[in-house]
């Protein structure tokens, strides 16, 4: 019988959660809804030093925001928990015990001050320090040490560390799922320290020890971990479990394609690297998000599946049901993904134009206090004339404000090109010519102003610029006539009146 998927996002709540975890995430995501398994979000909190109050709430916030919302976890309880690794820490000291009495890891008493002093010594020959098989019967643990000597030691309450005894002269065969076949040579590895002298457990030991505990039957994680792997499979080796499989995904990019996309790339490139705004309040920076600069959830899920997975089809398009169907860990790329934030507009672009107008016009009258008192309905009908030069609804304002308020100047390149001597004249006549016209729509007006035009033999260009100029302020703008019809026979008068009077 083959075992249920189960999959983990672990983050930790040391500060707002990078995109690059979002995509983490994500893929862990796709991949337990295409095998109907189950999303664990775990929260590895050891390190309390680095804890960031409302970190743990941001990154649930966040999953919540892009609809990948996990299956259990904290506050979801599937029969694994607590999700919390800081509550979790009475677990982990025996596994570290286990691995002592089967002779896999070893009491260490060095001080700090000693390592650092063996640290510069190597230094000073030109050589690296590493705490392995080379030198360990040389320190201060329980391998160089008397059994006598070191319950002495622990019975005194000497401050310890577990560390991992790696083995010596073999070569590990490892198999990920994005890499391929991995080769590692023992001898290079150095005796991590897996259980630290304040009684909680560093992350390779807990980061075992609940995969194991919670059944993850794959681990789908970031490129940074690839040099963790070699110890990961040496514990459970040595647990004599079975081991989960190992899938390692590529960097996310700067956009210059050099280096890993950090935190501070945002501010540097001017573009979000989080999903949501983030206020830190040590140092007073506020982090820009995705969600408060205007792009949609299903657009950024979009993107973010794209950097470093591809579905070898030419479709760019998917929504998150075609995705799960879609994905794949086996057409991961090795090589690290390009952030391109032109594309991520282009995404949101897309999604835009497939979003209904009533939907956009709801989230634009929110934005924009102007349109508080506006029928909504009269909103859609602006939008669906707007929304295809539009990458953001942000941008909606900037497109349509003189379908809402009548200009109060008139752009100066525009009003020199426009206005020719007999320009009011001409506007004066448009004017008598609208007034007796009672089907007031865009065809009818079309109809009627052109007719006009071409029986006084009057340049196209000579009416249509000013009246133009005159209804939106500007030489831009969507249809003539479908302007007027919108803004109704009566603006349409006083506005082309204001502007004879005007100009």
């Amino acid at each position: 019988m083959t075992k249920k998927v189960r999959v983990r996002f672990a983050p930790s709540p040391t500060g707002p959660l990078h995109i690059g975890g979002v995509r983490t995430a994500l893929f862990n995501y796709l991949f337990a809804k295409k095998h109907g398994g189950d999303f664990v979000l775990r929260i590895e909190d050891t390190d309390q030093n680095r804890f960031v109050e409302g970190a743990e709430q941001y990154i649930t916030e966040s999953l919540n925001w892009c609809r990948i919302p996990y299956d259990e976890g904290v506050e979801k309880d599937g029969g694994f928990g607590p999700y919390r690794q800081s509550e979790r820490k009475h677990i982990y000291k025996q596994y570290a015990d286990q691995l002592i009495e089967k002779g896999h890891a070893y009491y260490a008493f060095d001080s700090a001050e000693s390592l650092d002093t063996h640290r510069k010594e190597h230094e000073a020959k030109g050589k690296t320090f590493i705490y392995n098989w080379h030198n360990r019967l040389k320190l201060n643990n329980s391998l160089a040490l008397t059994a006598k000597e070191v319950k002495a030691k622990l019975d005194a309450g000497e401050p310890y560390v577990v560390r991992y005894k790696s083995p010596q002269n073999e070569t590990l065969h490892l198999k990920d799922i994005v890499r391929g076949d991995i080769e590692i040579d023992t001898n290079i590895l150095d005796d991590k320290v897996l259980y630290k002298s304040d009684g909680m457990p560093t992350y390779h030991l807990a980061n075992i020890v609940d995969d194991h505990l919670m059944e993850i039957t794959h681990v789908i994680r970031g490129e940074e971990w690839l040099p963790s792997l070699a110890l990961h499979y040496l514990l459970y080796r040595s647990f004599e479990w079975e081991a989960p499989q190992f899938a390692h995904l590529p960097l996310i990019l700067k956009p210059t394609g050099k280096g890993k996309l950090s935190k501070r790339d945002g501010a540097k490139f001017g573009f979000p690297v989080f999903p949501l705004e983030w206020d830190d309040t040590k140092s007073g920076e506020l982090y820009k998000g995705f969600r408060e600069e205007g792009y949609f959830e299903d657009a950024l899920v979009n993107f973010l599946a794209f950097l470093g997975w591809n579905p070898g089809t030419e479709q760019e398009l998917f929504s998150l049901e075609e995705l799960v169907h879609a994905f794949d860990l086996e057409r991961i790329n090795k090589a690290g993904a390009r952030f391109d934030i032109d594309k991520m507009k282009w995404y949101n672009q897309q999604y835009m134009q497939h979003k209904s107008d009533d939907e956009l016009a709801t989230i634009f009258q929110k934005q924009q206090s102007e349109l508080a008192e506006i029928d909504v309905n009269y909103i859609a009908l602006v939008v669906g004339l707007i929304k295809e030069r539009a990458s953001f609804v942000s941008d909606f304002w900037n497109l349509s404000h003189y379908f809402f308020i009548a200009p109060e100047s008139y752009d100066e390149k525009a009003s020199k090109k426009a206005f020719k001597e007999d320009t009011a004249d001409i506007l004066k006549q448009l004017v008598e010519l609208i007034k007796p016209i009672n089907d007031f729509t865009s065809a009818n007006l079309q109809n009627d102003i052109k007719g006009w035009i071409t029986s006084n033999e009057i340049g196209f260009g000579k009416v249509m610029q000013p009246l133009r100029l005159s209804l939106v302020g500007a030489l831009q703008g969507p249809d003539v006539f479908e302007i007027m019809f919108m803004i109704g026979k009566q603006e349409t008068i006083k506005r082309i009146q204001k502007v004879i009077e005007q100009l």
